[in-house]
Formats: C-alpha cells, structure tokens, sequence
C-alpha cells in the first residue's frame, strides 16, 4: 500500500486508460525503486486510470507475469478511475501516452496543469514520447512497457530526490 508523504514529501500519480497494465506496472516499479532508496517514508506512489473500466480490479495476469519476471510485484494494485482531487493531492501526474496526458488536461484545474507530464520524458537511454498500451498485443508488448518504465522510473527518481532536497533546504 502507498504511504502518505510526510510534510515535506512527495507524491506521484501513474496515468494511464485503465489502470490494468501501465500505469500499475509503473506504480510497482517506482514504488520498489523508492523503497530501495531509502524515500517510502517521503514519498507517495499512486496508480489511476483516465477511465472507470476496472474499478477495484488487481492488474492485468499479464502484467502482472511480466512484472514478476522482473522482481516486481503489482498484486496489492487496484484499478481506479482519476479524480478531480488527485491533481491538489499529487506533484506530478505521469501520463503513459498523448490521449491519457490530454484527457487529464482537460480535466485540471489550471493551478495544478503544471504538474501534468509525460512518463517517458524522464527517459534516461530509451527514446520513445509514450509507454505504448501492450493490451492488445503480445507478450513483447509487455516487456517492451517493463523497459520503457524502469529506464524512466530511474530518470523520475533523481528528479524526484532533486526535489525533495530542493524542500528540505
């Protein structure tokens, strides 16, 4: 389960359509980086979908599989929808793609539009503008996600420490 951020924490939000493949996967694995260094007590890792397909639902079998394969485990996620107060509740809400970062522009209030960004512009070695939705398609697609969201999820922390000492000072 996500742990509240203390007062001078940090919280991030994974969106993607449905809540079953990407932005869980993304959840699970920046919660484990997190935990790894040392931040859980400073830092809130969340996961909600655009739309209201699967509430209360635990994460896609395969993503779950592929996840695993790696060391990750997705099994205490719940698939929900976004709210309108999770753009006041989070520093950053992470779109996996255009559509998904477009359908929560419209829906933020302006003061918080700042903190809506792509995934994979924390990309550190891969080049790519989203996490495609591996859904539809094979199992690549899976870990082809996997490798898109742990290249960014290394790239998001140093952001993130960088931020969080920025606070501290």
């Amino acid at each position: 389960m996500a742990q509240q951020p203390t007062a001078a924490g940090y919280s991030v939000l994974f969106l993607c359509m449905g809540n079953i493949c990407r932005s869980p996967t993304a959840h699970g694995v920046f919660r484990q980086r997190v935990q790894a260094a040392g931040l859980a007590d400073r830092l809130r890792v969340d996961s909600a979908g655009t739309h209201n397909y699967h509430p209360g639902e635990p994460p896609d079998h395969r993503s779950q599989r592929h996840a695993s394969r790696r060391g990750y485990d997705l099994s205490d996620l719940r698939a929900r929808q976004m709210l309108l107060a999770d753009f006041a509740a989070h520093d950053l809400v992470l779109a996996m793609d255009w559509d998904n970062l477009a359908m929560a522009q419209e829906l933020c209030p302006p003061a918080h539009a700042h903190k809506l960004r792509r995934l994979t512009e924390f990309c550190l070695h891969m080049q790519s503008p989203v996490v495609p939705d591996p859904y539809y398609g094979g199992a690549t697609g899976f870990d082809d996600v996997l490798d898109l969201v742990e290249d960014a999820c290394e790239g998001l922390l140093l952001h993130v420490q960088r931020e969080l000492q920025a606070r501290s000072r």
